[in-house]
């Protein structure tokens, strides 16, 4: 019998799900993964498998693009059949995209328990959809693992039981640490080598969809190219709009590169003197690698990276993008250290909480879990 079904469709959930996927084999928990196929780019979903050794899934739902709306529905209606035939005790979910919630829904009315990892983050900002998905499946999980502690008293907030809440850490830095040795250096990825750059990655919605935030953020982009050479892995999406509002002049001297791979962009990173992006993942990942970064968004639901990590808001404004930019390259930017628990065992901590727990009927506390080795995993 199938113990847990572990569900994936974007990006961000692949290198999540990969550490899970690999503790659970290990702690001898039957699991069998299902790819929504929200991520329809093979540069951005299955080159991923491939970088991060992830078992080629058992069941491919094939969604494709659409509407929050319709991606969503695409996901709930074409998953059912499948939770009903495999029949699990329950299913695994990660992150925040639309595949999280829509899988979430169906398991929850079916009465079937949903485990989420990386629960409890918050922007507080309801225009962003992924906030939408994490207070929504918060609230039908019935065993929630957390990052950063910060996050139980936002679940406590909204009426949670604490007693159905575990801190093990960050899934994904387990993914960045088992990696990091893999990465694909910088100059193989840009065919050339270039002293020191930063790296841009720009896709949220706030950012992309309105023609004179994107070209503010283009034209500062444009000026810290002049001082330090720009390293830009385009999303889809972002390359769609901006050809769309007529701005492709604006991207003249950037050093554009198609999606690349985990361990591509890794290299990337791990080698730049700075990072600017919109994403939540990459604000944890520059924090393990010690990278400054500059969020360009007025909020984030990752404040640990804020507290002491390498992370500092900007927000979309050309003129504090340019002075966060200056403050860097003259002060160096934000040491940051490592947060707890970000050791390479967050995994291994849910498995052996999953050992004990998934026999519990329903309703079993997370506290009823085996407790997993202390043993970390470091740089």
């Amino acid at each position: 019998m199938t113990q847990v079904l572990c569900v994936a469709g974007a990006r961000p959930n692949f290198m999540k799900i990969a550490p899970v996927m690999a503790a659970l084999a290990e702690t001898g928990i039957t699991a069998q993964l299902l790819h929504t196929g929200q991520h329809y780019d093979a540069a951005m979903s299955d080159s991923f498998f491939a970088d991060l050794g992830i078992p080629r899934p058992d069941h491919h739902l094939e969604v494709g693009s659409g509407s929050h709306a319709v991606q969503t529905a695409e996901v709930m209606k074409r998953f059912e059949p499948v939770l009903e035939s495999v029949q699990p005790r329950a299913i695994l979910v990660v992150g925040d995209v639309n595949s999280t919630l829509a899988c979430a829904l169906v398991a929850a009315k079916r009465g079937v328990r949903v485990i989420h990892v990386e629960a409890g983050l918050r922007s507080y900002d309801r225009g962003m959809p992924e906030e939408i998905n994490r207070v929504l499946t918060d609230q039908i999980s019935d065993l929630l693992f957390i990052t950063e502690k910060s996050a139980l008293a936002n679940l406590v907030r909204e009426g949670i039981d604490p007693a159905r809440v575990e801190f093990v850490g960050n899934v994904m830095i387990d993914t960045l640490y088992r990696n990091l040795e893999h990465a694909v250096p910088a100059s193989r990825t840009l065919g050339t080598k270039l002293p020191q750059y930063a790296v841009l990655t720009l896709h949220r919605p706030s950012n992309v969809d309105d023609p004179a935030t994107l070209a503010g953020l283009l034209d500062a982009i444009g000026e810290i190219n002049r001082s330090l050479p720009v390293v830009m892995p385009l999303h889809p999406r972002t390359r769609g709009n901006i050809e769309k509002f007529g701005l492709t002049a604006r991207l003249d001297g950037l050093h554009i590169l198609p999606p690349v791979g985990y361990l591509e962009m890794l290299g990337l990173m791990r080698d730049a003197k700075l990072v600017l992006t919109d994403s939540g993942g990459i604000q944890e990942e520059t924090t393990a690698l010690g990278v400054p970064c500059l969020t360009l968004r007025e909020n984030t639901e990752r404040p640990i990276t804020l507290d002491e990590g390498t992370n500092t808001l900007v927000g979309a404004d050309p003129a504090a993008i340019r002075a966060a930019f200056n403050d860097v390259m003259t002060h160096g930017g934000k040491a940051g250290r490592i947060p707890e628990y970000w050791d390479g065992r967050a995994a291994m901590r849910i498995a052996y909480t999953l050992k004990g727990w998934l026999p519990q009927r329903k309703g079993a506390s997370a506290m009823s879990g085996i407790k997993a080795p202390a043993k970390s995993v470091t740089t």
